[in-house]
């Protein structure tokens, strides 16, 4: 539970922690509560040794089956195969042992966001001290610059600013006040008499009581939520898992059976137990961890083309998957900078742009300029608050000069802005007396002014309808200030606040907002064309999030829910669940709340990609199915937390990402369709064939040779493959659904058992003709048949002719190798003794063209019934009347 320090006054919880705020501790004091309380530091879970995290790869059970036959293929003298299958299993484990030691990293860069330093008071005396040593009742003195280090309730402040971004996610710096704030529930970004362990002083000075340190902390709750057990495991690794446990027992059943057969039916047990291993290295595909890996990772290196750097290589294909991405918006989904967008002033509204003939308009921009600290840079470029550089940068598009107002009016004195006042006045020469331009809040301003200023003079205010006015523009999202002027005179240059701003004549309002990204839009429309959800979730206000999320098309309209932190903690998990399935906008929440929202959105079967750029949300990032930090502006924290980062810090990558993921996912069931159906027609063609009376068609280098060229090159070279046409046009695949859904398995058990039927009557045919070359023949055929197979499956749905055999050149040139390899182990005299063939005359080769032809004719006319049979079922559903119920 937290501590509502915010609510409590400053002197009095000084009091209760025993302290003096002008003397702090004493050292005495200072050693018994760090007894007590412990360090000052961020601490963790012991994190898993090198050799815990090496051991842990090798407990899958398909890895365990190919350890076994490598030991197998050893003691029988196949040392080629042991070192192939244990150069496979190694490679795998390396892979799985960097992501697991990166994904240790997280929580180790969070621990290294703690100030090395502190400058504190103790018995009266400023001294600077280690962070660690800090205790609760400490006195910490905060300047520009200094990072703070830990927990404090302000007690006193001169100008403060923080920079909370790291925290909060919100980049717009804070302004700091030491009253005490009413409200119990009051997000983070809200506390405005805090200041959080590893946030920034950006401006100005303070002085603050500690009162949490460590864990205890607000960065420490973070630390503590990080440090928490997750499942990185993603859709891909589960399914192959589940997949390979079943394989490998099926195929080692059927290569026992095949063993027993051939010894019953006399063949020499050497040779069954060569065939039975051979059989089993083949069938089971040790080369897709593999191929997987390899198509992940080039996936992986055309995603860095598109700004997408991905830290763990299974999140490519994860990407593909997602049916929901939580974003954050501030820099995000909008471009992190304010800009001003409209001035409504005497009645009437201008925006940037227009012309600029109305004097109160143009009145309220020179004040704007005037009542500003924004400084032109070099090139351009404004520099200082963002609020003041859209104000400096709007008056300059509509002709104002900054320079020029201020070499004109120059300043001479200021009443600086502070979080109590909430606006900031500048003095500046106007005739015989001072000209005071005042900028703030409406609800500071409005109260002050008692006329609205005209050039031909001030007339009576409606101060009702000003506050109308700007509040209405407030709830459409944007940030509003009153900008007013009063006339006083030159003895009045050091007066206080209360008495020059009062008597103010309004001027005008304006309204800035941190815009969306230009792309931002399109890219929502393509995640809602691609079945996928898209969900803000936020730390600023829920008028602006709503607006930002309807300019966006998150939303349609507005009158959106939007459901802010305050109310999600009066929610059970429960409730969130059955509220999260509608609301698309989160505002004002804090980091635990974040992680409710992954899970409760998992908990309805979504699977989820989160963004965040701040130490606050990293915990999110690592609960969520795929985390996506921010590259440009995001923390340490919250890029070792995630699985993907975004180089420009940009929504429409993600879509770009989702797009290749779904590709890559793609091109693994194609291999996968490839390699088991080529592993099914091995396996068909040795069991059935003693079934069948004929004698065992292969010899073990028959298997082993094929099984290297087919899964080889071929496979690999599917990596290349396009994006099918409308592959953004379909939905997220269900998180459920089996890697042999979609008729994959049918296609596996059907061609595979053609191919072997190929195979087995050529076989029979050769036998029965007096063909000698009947072994060479099978041999051939059963890699042609694959290589027609994997031009047949490029696409699951488009015929081969309709792509174009150049549409994948890698893989055009894998076969046309393959054919080549397969033709020197028949005719190279050299190759033959070893691969046991003999060369085979035109007729013969021509007969095993023309079986592989037949596997190809069957797949391409498979794809062509399953296409129909789609465009069958879509004519039903055009053709089917919808009930008005459910529309």
């Amino acid at each position: 539970m937290r501590a509502h320090w915010h609510l409590r006054e400053a002197h009095e919880l000084a009091r209760e922690h025993g302290v003096d705020p002008a003397l702090g501790l004493d050292e005495a004091e200072a050693a018994l509560r760090a007894l007590k309380h412990g360090t000052n530091e961020i601490t963790g879970a012991a994190r898993r040794t090198p050799v815990a995290l090496l051991l842990d790869q090798f407990k899958d059970f398909m890895i365990l089956v190919l350890l076994g036959a490598a030991v197998v293929s050893g003691v029988i003298g196949e040392l080629v195969d042991t070192l192939a299958i244990l150069v496979i299993v190694l490679l795998n484990a390396v892979i799985g042992f960097v992501q697991a030691w990166r994904a240790d990293r997280a929580l180790a860069a969070l621990q290294q966001l703690a100030a090395a330093r502190a400058t504190v008071l103790r018995s009266g005396q400023r001294q600077v001290v280690p962070a660690a040593r800090l205790v609760p009742g400490d006195i910490v003195l905060l300047e520009a610059g200094n990072q703070v280090p830990a927990d404090l309730r302000l007690i006193e402040i001169a100008q403060l600013k923080i920079d909370e971004s790291a925290l909060t996610g919100e980049s717009v710096t804070v302004d700091k006040h030491t009253g005490v704030l009413a409200e119990a529930a009051s997000a983070l970004g809200d506390r405005l008499n805090m200041a959080f362990k590893g946030t920034t002083a950006a401006h100005g000075r303070g002085t603050g009581l500690v009162v949490a340190t460590g864990m205890a902390t607000e960065l420490g709750k973070v630390a503590g939520l990080l440090d928490r057990a997750v499942d990185l495991s993603t859709p891909l690794q589960k399914r192959l898992a589940a997949f390979g446990k079943r394989l490998a027992l099926v195929v080692l059943a059927i290569c026992a059976l095949i063993f027993v057969i051939g010894v019953l039916r006399g063949e020499s047990p050497v040779l069954m137990i060569l065939t039975a291993v051979s059989l089993a290295v083949a069938a089971i595909p040790e080369s897709l961890p593999a191929v997987v890996t390899v198509l992940l990772a080039l996936g992986a290196r055309r995603m860095v083309g598109q700004n997408a750097l991905v830290r763990r290589l299974p999140s490519v294909e994860t990407l593909g998957s997602v049916s929901t991405i939580c974003s954050d918006k501030t820099g995000t989904l909008t471009q992190n900078r304010m800009q001003a967008e409209l001035v409504h002033a005497d009645g009437r509204a201008w925006r940037p742009g227009e012309p600029l003939a109305d004097p109160v308009q143009r009145e309220t921009l020179r004040a704007a300029a005037l009542c500003n600290d924004a400084v032109l840079g070099e090139e351009g470029r404004w520099f200082g608050d963002p609020t003041e550089t859209a104000l400096a940068a709007l008056a300059a598009d509509a002709g104002l000069d900054k320079s020029a107002l201020e070499a004109e009016s120059p300043r001479v004195a200021e009443l600086p802005f502070d979080a109590v006042r909430k606006r900031m006045s500048t003095l500046h020469p106007h005739g015989t007396g001072l000209l005071v331009c005042t900028k703030g809040a409406p609800e500071s301003v409005l109260p002050l002014c008692d006329s609205q200023w005209r050039a031909d003079g001030a007339v009576a205010l409606d101060r009702d309808a000003a506050m109308a006015q700007a509040e209405t523009m407030a709830a459409q999202g944007l940030r509003v200030l009153a900008l007013a002027r009063r006339e006083v005179a030159r003895a009045d240059v050091g007066a206080d606040a209360h008495v020059l701003e009062q008597g103010l004549a309004l001027i005008g309002l304006v309204a800035l907002i941190d815009p969306p990204r230009p792309e931002a839009a399109a890219a929502v429309h393509d995640c809602l064309g691609a079945g996928i959800t898209p969900v803000m979730i936020t730390g600023d206000h829920p008028a602006t999030a709503r607006a930002i999320a309807l300019r966006l098309g998150i939303v349609g309209d507005d009158k959106a829910a939007v459901l802010t932190g305050q109310s999600l903690a009066e929610m059970d998990d429960a409730a969130l669940r059955a509220r999260c399935g509608e609301v698309r906008v989160y505002a004002r929440v804090d980091p635990a709340q974040k992680i409710r929202i992954v899970q409760a959105l998992q908990s309805l079967g979504r699977f989820v990609a989160m963004t965040g750029d701040g130490v606050n949300d990293a915990p999110a990032l690592r609960q969520a199915d795929i985390g996506v930090a921010m590259g440009r502006g995001g923390t340490d924290v919250a890029r070792e937390a995630a699985s993907l980062v975004l180089l420009d810090d940009n929504f429409a990558t993600i879509v770009a990402a989702v797009r290749e993921g779904r590709r890559i996912y793609d091109n693994i069931r194609k291999f996968v369709r490839y390699a088991m159906t080529g592993n099914s027609g091995e396996i068909w063609t040795l069991f059935l064939a003693p079934m069948l009376g004929l004698p065992i068609p292969l010899l073990p280098i028959h298997i082993l040779w094929v099984n290297l060229v087919t899964d080889g090159l071929p496979g690999l070279a599917l990596a290349a493959e396009p994006a099918e046409r409308g592959i953004m046009r379909r939905p997220p695949r269900p998180p459920v659904e089996s890697l042999f859904a979609g008729g994959l398995w049918q296609h596996v058990l059907f061609i595979g058992l053609l191919i072997g039927g190929m195979c087995l009557a050529v076989q029979a045919w050769a036998l029965a003709t007096g063909h000698a070359h009947w072994q060479t023949m099978v041999f051939t055929v059963l890699t042609l048949a694959q290589m027609a197979h994997v031009m047949a499956i490029r696409s699951e749905s488009e015929p081969l002719w309709r792509q174009g055999l150049a549409s994948n050149r890698p893989l055009l040139g894998a076969v046309l190798l393959t054919l080549a390899l397969q033709l020197a182990t028949i005719y190279v005299p050299v190759l033959q003794p070893i691969f046991k063939t003999e060369a085979l005359d035109l007729a013969e080769l021509g007969i095993c063209f023309a079986a592989a032809a037949v596997v190809y004719l069957a797949a391409e006319a498979e794809k062509a019934w399953r296409r129909g049979r789609k465009e069958r079922g879509a004519d039903m559903a055009l053709d089917t009347p919808v009930s008005p119920t459910r529309m």
